[in-house]
Formats: structure tokens, C-alpha cells, sequence
């Protein structure tokens, strides 16, 4: 974890001294009708705007190529009166759902938000619903224009599992005196129940679709802004066992709004000027019953897991008179994770999951609500269990620790 500290730290002190050069970042941006929609300022009552992406990968070990329409996104949202607004995205993912088939990777239709927004005055308000709480870089700013690179960071997919979104009540606002923003929400608590081996807690996630409400979790964050430079700090506390008490009793499991917590903690900052990019971000989980969970669903589950990622970028385009409002990012980002940094007794340790990726790639905005992305991620870890290796395909190739993927992909929104 010091390694993990490390990092971010030194990565932070580096962009802070480019910061001082340069001017307040806090500023609005508006890209699509859902921007506009938010800070009350839309031409039209009613709203549609939306994102999508599609990309090829190949995997070197694998020898294998696929590719998909990674998700089309809808949105629909609609201003009732000055006060009060509707937000709505229903996301499609990997272009088709049909019963009875499989395509070896996730597919299905869900709604990605779905919250009611009351402007309390002109610096806070409240959103009850399905909403993306703040925390991280890309739970709120996922849109592929938004972040360098075919594949969201895999901290950010794993230890952050973007796009997480909760049934719940939230309250954001932003400081008077001072380039600060904050927030706190009550939601539903993730389902220990499906969290897997490998995949961290993303399973775990309610996404609006029938959550137990018996357990509950609290989430808060804060932003400051200098200069260019933009900090962020945030937390998730939350109970992870929907079960009643008879169903917990007969696990011997603890039952109750929050038992079985899990502790969620990250940091991270963002920086630009003069066509330069930065950013980094650490997080870490601790799930102290992890043993427990292991014992009534065996699921191998480990009780600390953590994560960082920093990122440089340098828009090619940036002297070019001629070439202005396009980009052509070239980017590098490197990320370390282990989602078995402790495990309990009757743990298994998987090596797999102590992973490095290092990430090369181009991003061409020609305009900002379109992109084109390439990138090679390398990626590294450590030997496979045998333990852990259970009837084996009789076709699979032995277990490397390196491998690497090409990637080319196409984002949009609007």
C-alpha cells in the first residue's frame, strides 16, 4: 500500500508545480444536452442526449480478436419547472439480448440513472433515485470522450466499479468563499452475496434492480480546485448483508442495516494547461468479515484490496492554428493492483490478481463529442495457483504472466 501512497503523492507534487502557472480551472463546461440540462441552462424542456462506443481488441496470448458495440446510451431528461428536474439513461451493452444465448461476455439492457434533481438555491441540491454517487474520476465522467484509452481504467473498472450506481438520496453543493465542492448520499448497500473471486466487488452492485433495502451505506466526497489543478477525496461505508436475521443466523452471518462492512477510500487529482494532461488516483477496500463471507458462500473473497493509476498526456495538436478544436492525445498511463492484498485463513491466494498494466495510446478528438482511440496495454502478474486451477480445459494454454492487447476503438456523445 505504501507503494500505492507513494505514487499518487509524487505524481500530485509534480502536476502541483506545473499548477501555479496557470489560471482558475473551475469553470462550466458544457458538451452535451445533459450538461446543459444540469446547470439549468437548457434551451428546451425536454432533453435527449447520449454517448456509445465500439472497439477491436486482440489478445496476443490468446491469438484471439474480438469486437462489439460496447453500449449505446440514451438519455432523457425533462425541466418541470425551475426547480426541478428528471434524469434518465438507459444503456444497451454489446448490441444484443437474447434468451437461451451466451456470448462469453456481459450483455444487457439497464438503466444507468434515473433520479429526480430539486435545486435548492443556485449552490446546492438534492437527487433522489438511481444515480452514479461521486466517487473517483469516472463514476460521473464516463463518457468515452472523457477519458484516453479503448478501456476504462481497470482500477476504475474493478476496485471502483464504474459505472456504479445505487438507489438513494444525495446532497451536493459548492462552497461560497472558497473552490470547493462537496457531497454525502444514503443508498443501498452492495450484496455480498455476489461478490466473485477476481472481479472484486463489482458484483455486488444493486444498479436499481431489486437491492435489499435491509442493508444501507453512506458515501461522501470533497473537491478542491487550484489554479488547474483539482483534488478529490472520498469514501464509501456501507453494510453488505441484505439478508433478514433468520436468513443470516442459519450462515452465521450478522445481520442489520450495516453488518458485514465494507470500508471504500480514495484519493485523486487532475490537472491541464498548455496542452498538457495529469492525473492519479489511489483507492483501497477493507472488508473485515471477509472470512466469514468465505465460510458461507465460498467465494475466496480477500479482506483488504487496493488499487492507483497515473496518468500523462500531450495534445498534439496543441500549436497547431490550423488544426484548432481537435486533439490528438498521446497518452501513457501505468496501474498497479492487488485484490488480494490480505487474505483470511480460509482465503486461497491467487497471484493473478496482483496485476501491472501499462497503457500507450492515441486519442483524435476531431471535434469534442467524437473520438478515435488506439492503445497497446501490456499487462503483467503474478503465477497462477494451482490450487486454484480446477478441472481445466483440455485446450487451454499454460498460464503466462505477461500479455498484451491491442486495442482500436470509436466513442461519441452528444
Amino acid at each position: 500500500m505504501k507503494k500505492v501512497i507513494c505514487l499518487v503523492i509524487a505524481f500530485s507534487c509534480a502536476a502541483f508545480l506545473f499548477a501555479q502557472q496557470y489560471t482558475p480551472a473551475q469553470e462550466l463546461v458544457l458538451k452535451t444536452g445533459e450538461d446543459s440540462l444540469n446547470a439549468g441552462i437548457s434551451k428546451s424542456k425536454t432533453v435527449i442526449s447520449g454517448y456509445g462506443s465500439a472497439f477491436y481488441q486482440r489478445d496476443f496470448n490468446e491469438q484471439k480478436s474480438r469486437a462489439t458495440l460496447e453500449r449505446v446510451v440514451l438519455f432523457v431528461g425533462h425541466q418541470f419547472n425551475s426547480k426541478i428536474s428528471f434524469f434518465s439513461e438507459m444503456e444497451l451493452e454489446n448490441a444484443k439480448v437474447a434468451a437461451g444465448e451466451g456470448s462469453g461476455f456481459d450483455a444487457e439492457i439497464s438503466m444507468e440513472q434515473a433520479f429526480l434533481k430539486f435545486d435548492l438555491n443556485p449552490r446546492q441540491y438534492l437527487v433522489a433515485g438511481l444515480f452514479t454517487p461521486r466517487i473517483g474520476i469516472l463514476n460521473e465522467n464516463h463518457l468515452p470522450v472523457n477519458f484516453n484509452g479503448v478501456e476504462r481504467p481497470i482500477v476504475e473498472q474493478v476496485l471502483i466499479p464504474a459505472t456504479w450506481r445505487e438507489l438513494g438520496l444525495g446532497f451536493y453543493g459548492r462552497s461560497g468563499n472558497l473552490p470547493l465542492n462537496y457531497s454525502v448520499a444514503l443508498i443501498t448497500g452492495l450484496n455480498s452475496a455476489g461478490f466473485e473471486h477476481g472481479s472484486g466487488i463489482r458484483g455486488g452492485r444493486g444498479e436499481g434492480s431489486n437491492p435489499s433495502a435491509n442493508n444501507l451505506a453512506i458515501t461522501a466526497s470533497v473537491q478542491y480546485f487550484l489554479n488547474n489543478f483539482r483534488f478529490q477525496i472520498s469514501g464509501y461505508a456501507g453494510g453488505t448483508n441484505g439478508l433478514n436475521k433468520r436468513q443470516s443466523d442459519s450462515l452465521e452471518l450478522n445481520s442489520g442495516a450495516f453488518a458485514l462492512p465494507l470500508y471504500l477510500a480514495e484519493a485523486n487529482m487532475q490537472w491541464s494547461g498548455n496542452g498538457f494532461s495529469a492525473k492519479g488516483l489511489a483507492s483501497f477496500i477493507s472488508l473485515p468479515d471477509a472470512s466469514g463471507l468465505n465460510r458461507a458462500y465460498a467465494s475466496n473473497v480477500s479482506e483488504n484490496m487496493h488499487g492507483a493509476y497515473a496518468e500523462l498526456a500531450y495534445n498534439l495538436f496543441e500549436s497547431s492554428k490550423s488544426l484548432k478544436g481537435q486533439e490528438l492525445n498521446l497518452f501513457a498511463r501505468y496501474e498497479i493492483l492487488d485484490l488480494n492484498q490480505k487474505i483470511p485463513k480460509n482465503g486461497i491466494y491467487d497471484g493473478k490478481l496482483k496485476q501491472q498494466h501499462l497503457i500507450v495510446g492515441l486519442s483524435y478528438l476531431p471535434m469534442h463529442n467524437v473520438v478515435i482511440k488506439t492503445d497497446l496495454r501490456i499487462l503483467h502478474t503474478g503465477p497462477e495457483n494451482p490450487a486454484l486451477v480446477v478441472n481445466p480445459s483440455p485446450v487451454a494454454i499454460p498460464y503466462k504472466q505477461g500479455n498484451s492487447f491491442f486495442n482500436l476503438g470509436i466513442g461519441y456523445s452528444f
